[in-house]
C-alpha cells in the first residue's frame, strides 16, 4: 500500500519536492496559505487540503518546508498544535532552515508526546529540489533519521546524520554562510574581469579549471548570460531569495555570538546582503548580489 506524506510549504523548494515524492509513488497531501502555490501543487497531483488538520489525516510522514522558526513552532506547537493531532506512529521531518533552538524545541515536544521527529534542512537550491539531488543535514535520533531515508532518498542524493537535535541546523548554518561568502567572491571576480575587458563566459571557464573553482561558479553562475537555467539568466527570478539568505546569515551571526566564534567574512557577507536587501532586492535570488558589485540591470 502506498504511504502518505503530509507536506507543509509548497513554494520554490517544497513544490518540486512534492513532485518527486509523487513520482516515487507516495500519496501526498499538501497545504500552503498561498492559494496560487496550492493550485500549482494540485495540478501536479498533490491532494489539496483546506487546513493543516485536514492535511495530516492518515499521514505516515509529515514534512514541512517553512520560511522561519516562528512558523515551524506555530504549526506544530503554539497555534495549530499539530503535535497533539498527528498520529503517534507518524514521523515528523522538518526541512526548514531555522535556529537550532527551534528544532530542539520541536523534537523535544514530539518526544514528550511519544512521537518521533527530526530536523532535516537542505542544501542544493531550487534546481536541486527539482532534480531530486538535495543534501539533507539531519539532526535527531539515529533510528529516526534512518526511518526518514525512506522519504528523503526520493528528494535528495545525500542524507547526512549530523548529530543530535540542533546539529542539522548548525551544519546548514555553516554551509550557507560559506555559500554567501563564495557567491560574493565569485561575483566580485567576474565583475573585475568584465570591467577589464574579459568575456564573463571565458573568465568563468578559466576559473573553473583553476584554483578559484567553487560551487557558485560551477552550478549557479551569478553573471547574466553565462549559464542557462539559473536565476542570473532569468532576471534573478525563481531561486533562493535574498531575504532568506539574510535570515540564514543572521542565524550564523547569532550562533557565532553565543559560541564566541569569530567569523569576520560571515559578518561582512551579512552586511553586504543586508545592503542589497535594503535596496529593494529581497525577492530576488541571492546570486543577484552581482548587481551590488557591478553594473548589472
Amino acid at each position: 500500500m502506498n504511504k502518505t506524506v503530509a507536506f507543509f510549504g509548497l513554494g520554490h523548494m517544497g513544490g518540486p519536492m512534492t513532485v518527486n515524492l509523487l513520482k516515487a509513488g507516495f500519496s501526498v497531501s499538501g497545504f500552503d496559505p498561498v492559494p496560487e502555490l496550492l493550485d500549482l501543487a494540485a495540478s501536479h497531483g498533490v491532494k489539496r487540503s483546506a487546513s493543516p488538520l485536514e492535511t495530516i489525516a492518515g499521514a505516515d510522514f509529515v514534512v514541512s518546508m517553512l520560511p522561519n522558526g516562528e512558523d515551524v513552532e506555530a504549526l506544530y506547537i503554539d497555534r495549530e498544535k499539530l503535535l497533539d493531532r498527528i498520529d503517534k506512529s507518524a514521523l515528523v521531518i522538518d526541512c526548514s532552515t531555522v535556529a537550532a533552538t527551534s528544532s530542539k524545541r520541536l523534537i523535544a515536544e514530539a518526544q514528550k508526546r511519544g512521537m518521533s521527529a527530526i530536523e532535516a534542512p537542505v542544501s542544493g537550491g531550487v534546481a536541486g529540489a527539482a532534480a531530486g539531488t538535495l543534501s539533507f543535514m539531519c539532526g535527531g535520533e539515529a533510528a529516526h533519521v534512518e526511518r526518514a531515508r525512506e522519504v528523503l532518498q526520493h528528494m535528495g542524493s545525500n542524507v547526512f546524520h549530523a548529530g543530535p537535535a540542533g546539529a542539522g541546523q548548525t551544519a546548514k548554518m555553516c554551509n550557507n554562510m560559506l555559500l554567501a561568502i563564495h557567491m560574493i567572491g565569485t561575483a566580485e571576480a567576474l565583475q573585475l574581469g568584465v570591467d577589464n575587458g574579459l568575456d564573463p563566459k571565458v573568465l568563468s571557464a578559466i576559473m573553473l579549471k583553476s584554483s578559484g573553482a567553487n560551487w557558485s561558479l560551477e552550478k549557479y553562475n551569478p553573471y547574466p548570460g553565462v549559464m542557462e537555467k539559473v536565476p542570473a539568466s532569468n532576471k534573478y527570478e525563481g531561486g533562493f531569495m535574498v531575504k532568506l539568505m539574510c535570515k540564514d546569515l543572521g542565524l550564523a551571526q547569532q550562533a557565532a555570538t553565543a559560541s564566541r566564534s569569530y567569523t569576520p567574512l560571515g559578518s561582512l557577507a551579512r552586511n553586504l546582503y543586508g545592503l542589497h536587501s535594503l535596496a529593494g532586492n529581497d525577492e530576488l535570488d541571492f546570486s543577484s548580489i552581482q548587481r551590488l558589485v557591478g553594473k548589472i540591470n
